[in-house]
């Protein structure tokens, strides 16, 4: 395999490079190796061998990002995809619905909804696994097992690369142990794990080594101005604009860097017209840079733009993706909050203005897309690959307070936030921690809980809910200790209970039963409709309930929050799903809770 051991001795000498002045900087140099063997961990341990799975990670938006590659140059077929269909139904990448490319009106040809950036970068991975799979057993279609595990744990190759470069950015402005404290807080404090070593060929940990470069660059320029420092930085720009458009903001770090001053900036700008060519030359660099996706779009539309349908909310953004309960960055992954206080100490740096302009506007943009929830994900992952930007902010915090007794209030803190962000993260590859249907409700119950309880799993779909059961007289309903098989079908009543009671001195009813789950049950719900002559009060919750055992018996359980009901209320149970499938339902049960004592 001689593209293999070539990509592998490539790799080695860059990160050698980046690893230099090891003695002098230890701590720091063993924090990038654990932190890359905390990378492998994860990356091995996902999927579960109890999930009896195999890898499979260019999955719904990552099908997107890497689904150039094979069009072009296994199948030769970037127009109409012919091979789609196959390949999806061979191994559901899609997620069921082809939405990773749009059909371009006036020539009838598909046009990726995702540009191509990602898959450039991704491009040395796949060559070592197509090769490899031509020599093997495995189907060189390019998304069997050896294309699955290059792009997985390639991605933590260059994760690991991406830490040795911010490293020595780091540590030309921070000691040695600040570095390591940084280091290591941005990556288990915060999504960066979930996204570097689990959902990997998303295009976020590909951008978080281009943020990295660009900073190192940018740094080197500033020290010692060169026509091949400018070209790269220009590239790397224009590959970060063509993996995801908002990326071009990243032109601001090396353009406001060492402007944090009047007189530092008046040398900025003398140092930038003594060197105007290179200027020129970086410029040419972004160009190049973005030029493969322009003719990409020329060769299947007839046009060098090509607008891929992204709407925007400039004036009125959702400031939930920081704050809300669904997936706020500042709630799922607090350690941020400390991001955003290290903008208060960037004083006395050079990077001052790039930092800040870069991150405000970042935020801000991210903030702003419509679509505001970035469909499944872990905290805003939106925001992960620009952490190599954030960190220097985070630095200057640490550095300022790591002193005397403070410093063991901080350690303290980050280590809490540490623990609960490494839980969390199981959590949520065990969709207890929901990738999609997060409430504030539901996360109260589920933080830092082991063993969460079916009645707590309700409250992902069900606001009802008694904190606090002894506070109210139980009394039993009905309970039934037969076992009812259902056929439910699509488009049907599927009622499996139905009956007159007396409710009327009951505040709450909660709601039991057993049921033999199996696949198939994602669009499946329990539905309870209570009403009586003059009001009615429906509730809902989900068969496919977190860590639902298929194939085995599950408990569901829910509250009823009761109307005042004037006569004897209806109660009626069902089932809706969107496909046909058969249940056992058993130990049915209802209680009434009533009297607050």
């Amino acid at each position: 395999m001689p593209i293999g051991f070539l990509i592998g001795f490539a790799f080695a000498a860059i990160l050698l490079y980046f690893a230099a002045s090891t003695m002098k900087n230890l701590i720091s140099f063993i924090t990038c190796i654990v932190l890359g063997l905390v990378f492998i961990f994860y990356r091995s341990t996902y999927p579960t061998k109890e999930s009896n799975e195999p890898l499979k990670i260019t999955t719904w938006d990552a099908y997107g990002y890497y689904l150039h590659l094979p069009a072009m140059i296994i199948y030769k077929d970037v127009k109409k995809l012919s091979f789609q269909d196959s390949i999806d139904q061979k191994y559901q990448l899609s997620g069921g619905n082809f939405y990773q490319a749009n059909i371009h009106e006036k020539t009838g040809n598909y046009v990726f909804k995702y540009l191509g950036g990602v898959s450039i970068i991704h491009l040395p991975l796949f060559l070592a696994a197509h090769v490899y799979a031509q020599q093997s057993t495995f189907s060189p279609d390019g998304f069997s097992a050896p294309y699955q595990h290059a792009i997985g744990y390639g991605v933590v190759l260059y994760a690991i690369l991406a830490l040795f470069v911010l490293r020595k950015v780091l540590l030309k402005y921070f000691s040695d142990s600040i570095t390591s404290i940084s280091l290591a807080a941005i990556i288990l404090a915060t999504n960066a794990i979930q996204y570097i070593s689990i959902d990997s060929a998303q295009s976020h940990a590909p951008i978080f080594l281009l943020y990295c470069i660009i900073l190192w660059l940018t740094q080197k320029w500033h020290e010692k101005p060169s026509f091949l420092l400018a070209f790269f930085s220009g590239l790397i720009i224009g590959l970060a604009t063509i993996s995801r458009p908002t990326e071009a903001i990243m032109v601001l770090i090396p353009i406001l860097w060492n402007t944090h001053t009047k007189e530092a900036a008046k040398q900025k700008w003398a140092l930038v017209k003594a060197h105007l060519p290179m200027v020129y030359l970086a410029a040419i660099g972004g160009i190049i840079g973005i030029l493969p996706q322009l003719i990409y779009w020329q060769y299947v539309t007839g046009f060098f733009i090509y607008d891929v349908g992204s709407a925007w909310r400039f004036l009125n953004p959702f400031f939930r993706v920081l704050f809300g309960f669904e997936k706020g960055w500042f709630i799922y992954t607090p350690v941020t909050i400390f991001f955003v206080i290290g903008f208060f100490y960037l004083k006395d740096f050079p990077f001052k203005k790039s930092v800040l302009w870069f991150c405000l506007l970042n935020i801000w943009i991210i903030i702003s897309w419509s679509d505001w929830k970035y469909g499944g994900s872990y905290s805003t992952r939106a925001l992960m690959q620009s952490y190599p930007v954030f960190i220097l902010a985070f630095s200057a915090f640490i550095q300022r307070y790591w002193v005397g007794s403070t410093r063991y209030v901080i350690g303290l803190v980050l280590c809490t936030l540490i623990g609960i962000n490494l839980f969390q993260i199981n959590q949520y590859n065990k969709t207890v921690l929901h990738y999609y249907d997060m409430n504030r409700a539901y996360y109260s119950e589920i933080f830092m809980n082991p063993s969460v309880s079916p009645l707590q799993k309700s409250l992902l779909d069900n606001p009802d809910w008694i904190s606090n059961e002894s506070n109210y007289s139980k009394e039993l309903v009905l309970k039934t200790d037969s076992t009812l098989t259902l056929n439910v079908y699509q488009d049907s009543s599927n009622i499996f209970f139905q009956n007159k009671f007396n409710l009327q001195n009951y505040q709450y009813l909660k709601v039991n039963l057993t049921l033999d789950a199996q696949p198939g049950l994602g669009g499946a719900s329990i539905h309870s409709l209570i009403q009586d002559s003059n009001q009615s009060k429906e509730n809902k919750i989900r068969l496919s309930y977190p860590e639902v055992l298929y194939g085995k018996k599950n408990e569901y359980s829910f509250y009823i929050q009761l109307p005042k009901l004037d006569t004897a209320a209806s109660c009626t149970f069902y089932i809706q799903t969107r496909d046909s499938l058969w249940l056992n339902i058993s130990q049915f049960s209802i209680e009434g809770f009533s009297n607050v004592k």
